[in-house]
C-alpha cells in the first residue's frame, strides 16, 4: 500500500486503503495457497489455510475496527477470501514463475476498483507488473522458511 501511495496513486480514504489490503492480502494467501500445495495432505491444507484465513480476518476486522468504528468485519473478509480464492483458482499459476498474466491482471482490477479515479486506469499494470513481483520475491523467500 505504502508503495502504491509512493509513486503517487490516490487513495483518499482508510477505507479505501484497507479495501486494497484486504485484496492484497487475499492474493497473498492464494499465493501461499499454491506454493505449498504440494507439502500438505488435503486435510493438513484445508486446517493451514483455514488458520491463515482466520488469522489474516482477525486482522482485518481489528484495523477496521481502528478505522471504522466497532462491527464485525471478519465474515466480510472471510467471505472475500473464499470468492477470490475460488476466482483465483482459475487461473494458471507455475511453481517456478508464479501467476500467470491472467491472474496477476485480474488481481491488479479488483485492486483498481478500491482506487481514487485519478489513476485508477493504470493501477492494474502496477499491481500486475510490479507489486505481484514483489510479493512473489518476498513469498519464495519466506514460504520455505515455513517447513524448516
Amino acid at each position: 500500500m505504502l508503495n502504491l501511495e509512493n509513486h503517487d496513486y490516490q487513495t483518499d480514504t482508510q477505507q479505501q486503503r484497507l479495501d486494497i489490503i484486504a485484496e492484497v492480502l487475499v492474493f497473498t494467501l492464494h499465493l501461499i495457497d499454491r506454493m505449498t500445495i504440494t507439502r500438505f495432505s488435503d486435510e493438513e491444507r484445508q486446517r493451514f489455510m483455514g488458520e491463515l484465513g482466520q488469522k489474516s480476518a482477525k486482522h482485518m476486522h481489528d484495523n477496521r475496527c481502528d478505522i471504522e468504528g466497532s462491527g464485525e468485519y471478519r465474515s466480510a473478509f472471510i467471505e472475500l477470501l473464499n470468492q477470490r480464492l475460488a476466482e483465483y483458482a482459475e487461473f494458471d499459476y507455475d511453481e517456478q514463475e508464479g501467476p500467470g498474466f491472467g491472474m496477476k491482471r485480474y488481481f491488479g482490477e479488483f485492486v483498481a476498483q478500491h482506487m481514487g479515479e485519478k489513476n485508477r486506469q493504470w493501477v492494474s499494470g502496477q499491481m500486475s507488473e510490479i507489486e505481484v513481483r514483489d510479493i512473489m520475491a518476498t513469498l519464495k523467500k519466506s514460504v520455505p522458511n515455513l517447513f524448516m
